[in-house]
């Protein structure tokens, strides 16, 4: 056709092109988005790439995908990997297999037969070896690991979903109006009644009722609106009859200096470092949240390091006076890619039992998918990512962004996130939540 069409000059190539738009219109509609993926004919076209994401994220391949006998083949080890699916290839026998804790797959170049924990499954075509990489029909992903996968015809490309994953959620529970109120947001009910409302997928609750001042006295009413509120002890039963572990979240920002002040006075510090401690043993809490905000927005070099220190040192006085009453430390930081740079991650993740990276607040709604995963990549090079949780803001966020951003948890084996806030939190987002983290 190619050839006809240089011959035949300009109008030949009119009349090509109109019944090709004809054409590719058609097959759109008529496509059937099966697991197998017969993309419509545009996608076919011969050197085009076809973008691939798994949980709303790209996938970049040094082998591109491509279409063949009517079937996307993808390289599996970049698709494996996007899914936390560990690969293994044998040169010797050219077989790859991969295994996500759940399910197996073993696969053999040139073979039509693939086995899934050990069971037989069938394949559409032979598998290939191309530049080294092995190139698989895209519906093996949703046969063996439970994907959804479909064509994405607006896109022209393929959308990969990963079943529901298991993972941690921290609820931050603050004060509310009759609104935006945490307790309806959880329980689902106005207080003070409750149902299993969102504790389903909700593990624990952040509880944001404490801060400090710079002598290091403990505060349940603080100037930046942290309270400890009315019915409090409510809440706390609540938590434990939906079996939710709590943690005392200690507010405190810089903005007047008094962070500093604290964190520069070893004494003040370790004065707060026991009252934290002593309250979160009375009231029967089973760890805590610090969050101590805006440190190091105007300091470098050395200073910088002297800021780091200080609340490292902090975070050290009170990880030792938590661990010997037998509860954790959290702590919830400013990522390493904001203004805010006055955490050592690497000392910090050495401290504390768990960092939650507030990967938010970048200026752009909903947050940029490029600068969360940066600050995650940032905070996994130095920190076991077991031990990381990512912070997920719903006032910039949408529905559509929320599942986005878990899938950046996912791809990099997080230990959870964490919600702020509850009574922030929409019925489309918690919908939207519900089709990517498994529920209790």
């Amino acid at each position: 056709m190619d050839s006809y069409i240089h011959v035949q000059g300009v109008v030949g190539i009119l009349v090509h092109n109109n019944w090709r738009r004809l054409l590719v219109l058609t097959l759109i509609f008529m496509a059937a988005l099966a697991a197998g993926l017969t993309p419509p004919a545009e996608a076919q076209e011969v050197g085009r790439q076809i973008p691939v994401l798994v949980d709303t994220l790209p996938v970049t391949f040094d082998v591109q995908p491509l279409i063949q006998e009517g079937r996307t083949l993808v390289p599996f080890r970049a698709i494996a990997e996007a899914l936390n699916v560990q690969v293994d290839w044998d040169g010797n026998t050219r077989t790859v297999k991969a295994a996500d804790g759940k399910n197996s797959l073993r696969l053999q170049v040139g073979s039509r037969t693939a086995y899934r924990n050990n069971a037989p499954l069938q394949l559409d075509m032979v598998l290939q070896l191309i530049n080294g990489r092995t190139l698989i029909p895209l519906r093996v992903f949703s046969e063996a690991f439970g994907c959804q996968v479909d064509w994405d015809a607006a896109m022209g490309g393929v959308r990969i979903t990963s079943p529901p994953g298991e993972m941690n959620v921290i609820g931050f529970y603050a004060l509310g109006d009759s609104q935006t109120s945490s307790w309806i947001d959880l329980f689902g009910k106005p207080y003070p009644a409750t149902a299993a409302g969102n504790t389903d997928l909700v593990r624990e609750l952040a509880l944001g009722w404490y801060s400090v001042d710079k002598e290091g006295n403990l505060l349940t009413r603080s100037t930046t609106g942290w309270q400890m509120p009315e019915g409090w002890q409510d809440v706390l039963a609540a938590a434990r009859n939906y079996k939710l572990p709590t943690a005392m979240v200690v507010h405190a920002t810089d903005g007047d200096g008094a962070l500093s002040s604290l964190l520069a006075n070893e004494a003040a510090m370790a004065m707060a470092a026991g009252a934290i401690t002593k309250e979160a043993r009375a009231r029967g809490y089973n760890g805590v949240n610090l969050d101590f905000e805006g440190l190091g927005f105007r300091d470098s070099g050395a200073q910088l390091q002297l800021v780091q220190g200080r609340f490292t040192r902090f975070a050290e006085l009170l990880s030792r006076e938590l661990r010997a009453a037998g509860l954790r430390l959290t702590l919830t930081l400013h990522p390493s890619n904001s203004a805010y740079r006055g955490y050592d991650y690497q000392a910090l993740g050495a401290v504390a039992d768990r960092i939650i990276i507030m990967a938010y607040d970048y200026g752009i709604i909903p947050e940029p998918v490029s600068l969360v995963e940066e600050a995650v990549t940032m905070a996994r090079a130095v920190v076991p990512p077991a031990k990381l949780l990512l912070g997920i803001s719903a006032p910039t966020e949408t529905a559509a962004s929320v599942a986005g951003k878990v899938g950046i948890a996912k791809r990099y084996n997080l230990g959870g996130i964490a919600l702020w806030r509850l009574g922030l939190v929409s019925d489309a987002m918690w919908e939207a939540l519900r089709t990517t983290i498994a529920t209790r």
